[in-house]
């Protein structure tokens, strides 16, 4: 992986060992950025080349959330103790471990500390943390000389993706960042080694091997990077991908939204254009932290707020809707209720919908999910290296992720916003959208050419 010359790089790096061994991890939000070092009118001091070519391009403003977390308020908080894990500068917080929860009320009496939150406890007892057991390998997929697409033709075929593909727009020249659980084998099935990776993080165990954890990220990564005609082609086959973890498997806390909000602004800082999230959180370990409805607006998860600000850095986020819709939740997870995202229900090869599939609105009435795709009997590969089937909004959202980076390559002078809008009204509900397909299934042709003859 290149080295990255990124503010606060010397904080994470210095907090990663200790972080492994500690038992409490806090979020801390901070109240303004008063201390800082840069200047809006400098943005090459603290953006990179590619994230301010995206602004450029779309003619967005850099603001004050670009600016990074104030050095001197981190190196302050660190002083009390602490041990730095993540910042994030766009919603201000920098997330610290320890092991003596009376240091935090230090951190809370510091003068720039808006509020501290107790993100993660370590179970107990102290499970330690082992290297990933690799699944044994097959690598024989069936072959289906009938049609490039393999098994997944259906999948993109319902929304008339391959149409797209057959015009040329296969992805190239889009970065997708996968921002999910584990990637486990795919660096060694043999179908998927011509799939273009430029490098992958891990912000939950930075010393982990990311291709030895679970297998959710592999299977989400095949169903939109695939590129072997005959065994599967997924729905952006020419595109590159940054793989990044920010899913702890082994538990369920709020720290896994700061692991998220730390990914996806390293993925605005590698120049990502679209991201594919297929994680959703509404009940935890600590049941005192389990979300309400009336907590779906799109601004009460952390996770959420950050979403919202993709596409003001000019990025589109692609996530699945959640897999409530049998249980007594029903509703979309965070980051699914969140603004200027395209948050996909599930739905089977020929659209209808899945029972599992959740649904909306959101809590300040918002139609969710936006769009529905293929998750129901969901063309995958498996960690064998052979093909397989899997069912989830999990799948729903990487298939539609892909299109939608195709669609972008095809229609490149529309902002993010532009473009999820132009998705929304491809779908076949868009003139009734209801909280249940949303506004249904989308025609990525239409959109392709409606999306040509915007300037």
């Amino acid at each position: 992986m290149k080295r990255l010359l990124l503010p606060l790089a010397f904080a994470l790096l210095a907090g990663g060992a200790w972080a492994q061994q500690d038992t409490l991890k806090y979020r801390i939000l901070l109240r303004d950025k008063a201390a800082t070092e840069y200047s809006l009118q400098q943005p090459e001091k603290f953006l990179s080349e590619k994230a301010l070519e995206r602004r450029h391009r779309q003619g967005l403003q850099v603001d004050s959330t670009d600016l990074p977390v104030c050095r001197k308020y981190v190196d302050e908080i660190v002083r009390q103790g602490v041990h730095v894990v993540v910042t994030g500068k766009w919603e201000n917080f920098v997330t610290v471990s320890c092991n003596d929860s009376t240091l935090m009320d230090r951190v809370a009496a510091l003068p720039f500390v808006r509020s501290v939150e107790r993100v993660w406890q370590a179970p107990r007892p102290l499970k330690e943390r082992h290297a990933g057991r690799r699944d044994s390998l097959a690598n024989q997929p069936t072959m289906h000389p009938d049609t490039l697409y393999g098994t997944a033709l259906a999948q993109i075929q319902l929304s008339n993706g391959d149409r797209l593909h057959q015009a040329g727009f296969r992805g190239q020249g889009m970065t997708i960042a996968v921002v999910d659980a584990g990637f486990h084998n795919a660096d060694r099935i043999t179908a998927m080694q011509n799939i273009r990776v430029l490098g992958t993080k891990d912000f939950v165990d930075p010393q982990a091997d990311i291709y030895a954890q679970g297998s959710h990220g592999m299977k989400v990564l095949s169903c939109i990077g695939m590129n072997r005609p005959g065994i599967m082609t997924g729905t952006a086959p020419e595109a590159a991908f940054w793989l990044l973890r920010s899913e702890d498997e082994a538990s369920e806390h709020l720290v896994e939204q700061d692991y998220w909000a730390a990914a996806v602004e390293f993925a605005d800082s590698v120049g990502v254009d679209v991201l594919n999230t297929s994680l959703g959180y509404y009940a935890f370990d600590d049941k005192s932290k389990d979300y309400s409805f009336c907590q779906l607006d799109g601004e009460y998860a952390l996770m959420s707020r950050q979403a919202g600000h993709l596409a003001d850095k000019g990025m589109v986020l692609v996530c699945s809707a959640g897999n409530s819709g049998m249980g007594s939740w029903k509703k979309i997870t965070p980051p699914g209720d969140a603004k200027d995202v395209l948050t996909v229900g599930a739905v089977d090869k020929k659209g209808v919908l899945a029972p599992f599939s959740s649904i909306g609105n959101t809590a300040d009435g918002r139609i969710k999910p936006d769009v529905v795709a293929v998750g129901l009997g969901a063309d995958v590969m498996n960690t064998d290296g052979n093909q397989g089937r899997a069912n989830g909004t999990s799948f729903a959202s990487p298939i539609l992720c892909g299109m939608v980076a195709c669609l972008w390559q095809a229609c490149p002078q529309l902002t993010a916003k532009e473009l999820i809008e132009l998705v929304r009204r491809s779908g076949d509900r868009a003139a009734c959208p209801d909280n249940i397909y949303g506004y249904g299934i989308p025609d990525m042709w239409k959109a392709y050419q409606e999306g040509s003859k915007q300037k």
